[in-house]
């Protein structure tokens, strides 16, 4: 039996909070559903509660998150989508003895990232089954669309910069291609009948949440617009030199499809039984999608839905902790994925997206919880996107969008926990740190440039810690050791309405010592997160800044020119950063609030909490170092000169 690995202290009432109650989200645009939240009074199981569902006119979907008193009810005979809740139906279903709890669900949207609408589809032909041979491994795979795959291996094509690529063939060389590993795709379906991704398939740890059935197959629609679950899966899994396609980056692994977004409006409870589903069958889950990239929307994972990611990075994996991978969003310059609740979680990793001379594409969102980036579109030929299977035994070379850079990131990761099944995720988030690289990417308006931490770890507000590095990680990966037990510790409140002057910057301190000497001491960081009540007459004018105490200033909020909002504002939202990853915390951190904008504003920060992510004991003092210009190099011989004042 796999032991179950420490993954944080009892936590906090504030912590609480921030991992489980609702975020403070934009209600405007959510309706009300036909679906229900029930909890029983006791675990009386599934026979139960299909009774109380019969007998009330309802059906009942199935548990959620495995609970034996807590399930998903529906009413087939009432509107799907309406303006107000359905009491009539709450008090039937409350007057039932055995019923503690009724909660009618609302709907909200969430968006692919990086769809595009179908225009052409010229020089496409259905696959011919019988032309799929098997070849000798080749240097190069045979795949017909492996000349285009160009983030697998750039040579320069289509006007990219050589070698800028994820470095994938230095994984292969070593013998580590994604072999029991598996990845759910949360999407809108994946085409399991494709040639590429047939025997790749698991479907055992596959389900389709928007039609209730065990056969995640994509719903035809005539643009193609379900083409994206099919087209993450191909990028992870696609096989080998079997004549079709391309290759996928862990081309031995499996993949699963989770279909949960093709519904008129999503449901926390269908995302919560999607990011919970069979965790200790899927290692790894990916979404290309959030809440809507209009730069004006804030929000993020509900009740139900944060339950099942923390419970997967606790419990999944028998223990090890499930890996999350999230597409940092679409929304440009004029938006910021700290207002994106998924993106900007601490319990997920979100990748950002470059192109393939190394310039951020025109829509990648900035901000400072991306930890690494993978790659998207081309840059001299717009139609150069990523090439990866399609539906119906198809393939394209047009997906593109962070939401084609989440699943290169997954298929990394795939290759990195074949190499030493004993990650945890929070070891995979450490060496997506240490191996993620500089190389050449850039912001090509200039305004984002490379920084270095008080560890000597390069960071960018764009790409976070850099491209990730296939070959690196699994190089890593083999000789790593397990990272010590995490901690947060509140290092600090100030509460009191402080206005935001219209001409200047408004600045709160507070002094830590990282909680020193409690059983919540962090000494090394890993996450810091600033929990902020802001009230403005236009949210979308306040930038936010967060400075350690080693100095590493991170842009925790952008100005976003389509926020109008003058009334909710910010209640208790966790703002992340990672750039001050593997510092000391024990010192003043310092918060800047100003506007930025050409009409006068007013506003007031009401409260900030500061939380403090990380270990006690130095993460990296067991490993070897081999490259003394590496990373770990650098970020140990810091913490070994820092040992005196610990």
């Amino acid at each position: 039996m796999v032991r179950r690995r420490a993954a944080c202290a009892p936590l906090a009432g504030l912590l609480l909070t921030i991992l489980l109650g609702p975020p403070a989200v934009q209600p405007a645009k959510e309706v009300f559903t036909n679906t229900f939240y029930v909890q029983l009074k006791g675990p009386h199981g599934a026979d139960k509660a299909h009774e109380i569902a019969k007998r009330s006119g309802f059906e009942n979907l199935g548990s959620v998150l495995g609970s034996p008193h807590e399930f998903h009810f529906v009413h087939r005979g009432l509107s799907a989508a309406r303006t107000k809740r359905s009491v009539p139906h709450l008090r039937q279903l409350k007057a039932h003895p055995l019923v503690r709890r009724v909660v009618q669900q609302t709907g909200f949207s969430r968006q692919k990232r990086g769809f595009r609408p179908l225009r052409q589809r010229r020089g496409y032909k259905p696959l011919r089954v019988e032309n799929l041979v098997e070849l000798e491994p080749h240097k190069d795979p045979t795949d017909p669309f492996f000349k285009y795959q160009w983030y697998l291996k750039n040579t320069g094509q289509n006007g990219g910069k050589p070698k800028l690529d994820l470095n994938v063939e230095a994984a292969w060389a070593q013998g580590i291609t994604g072999r029991n590993v598996t990845t759910a795709i949360m999407d809108d379906g994946v085409d399991y009948m494709h040639p590429d991704l047939r025997e790749r398939f698991n479907a055992e740890a596959s389900y389709d949440f928007s039609s209730n059935d065990p056969f995640p197959y994509p719903r035809y629609t005539d643009d193609w617009f379900n083409s994206h679950g099919t087209r993450c899966a191909g990028e992870v899994s696609a096989a080998r030199d079997n004549g079709v396609c391309g290759v996928g980056i862990a081309y031995n692994s499996r993949v699963a499809g989770i279909r949960m977004l093709d519904q008129p409006y999503m449901t926390d409870l269908i995302e919560a039984n999607s990011m919970g589903h069979e965790p200790n069958l899927i290692d790894i889950y990916s979404a290309s999608w959030g809440p809507t990239d209009d730069g004006e929307t804030v929000d993020g994972p509900r009740n139900a839905t944060m339950r099942a990611i923390v419970r997967g990075v606790n419990e999944g994996r028998h223990g090890l902790g499930n890996i999350y991978v999230w597409a940092s969003g679409d929304g440009g310059e004029d938006d910021d994925c700290n207002c994106d609740g998924y993106a900007a979680s601490m319990w997920t990793i979100s990748i950002n997206s470059a192109i393939n001379d190394g310039e951020n594409a025109h829509y990648d969102e900035s901000c400072s919880s991306t930890i690494a980036s993978t790659f998207s579109n081309g840059a001299k030929d717009p139609t150069t996107g990523v090439a990866t299977t399609d539906l119906y035994g198809q393939c394209t070379k047009t997906h593109s969008g962070t939401s084609a850079a989440a699943p290169e990131a997954a298929g990394v990761f795939a290759l990195a926990l074949e190499a030493n099944p004993r990650l945890t995720w929070r070891d995979v988030q450490h060496l997506t740190v240490l191996t993620s690289k500089r190389n050449s990417l850039y912001d090509h308006k200039k305004r984002y440039f490379w920084h270095m931490n008080g560890v000597g770890l390069e960071y960018n507000h764009l790409f976070g810690f850099g491209v990730m590095d296939a070959g690196a990680m699994v190089a890593l990966a083999r000789r790593w050791q397990e990272v010590p037990a995490r901690y947060h510790c509140q290092a600090g409140s100030v509460i009191r309405d402080s206005p935001i002057p219209q001409n200047g910057t408004l600045r709160w301190n507070i002094t830590t010592t990282g909680c020193r000497g409690s059983d919540t001491e962090v000494n090394y960081l890993e996450h810091v997160q600033a929990v902020i009540t802001i009230n403005s007459t236009r949210r979308g004018d306040v930038e936010l800044f967060l400075t350690s105490p080693m100095g590493t200033r991170s842009m925790i909020l952008s100005r976003r020119p389509n926020d109008r909002d003058d009334r909710d504002g910010f209640t208790k939202w966790p703002f992340m950063t990672t750039h001050t990853w593997a510092e000391n915390p024990s010192g003043t951190w310092v918060l800047e609030a100003q506007f930025n904008s050409k009409t006068p504003q007013e506003g007031f920060i009401r409260e900030w909490t500061l939380m403090l992510h990380g270990t006690r004991l130095p993460p990296y003092s067991s490993l070897p170092v081999t490259d003394p210009h590496s990373k770990l190099a650098v970020v140990k011989k810091v913490h070994e000169s820092a040992k005196s004042s610990i």
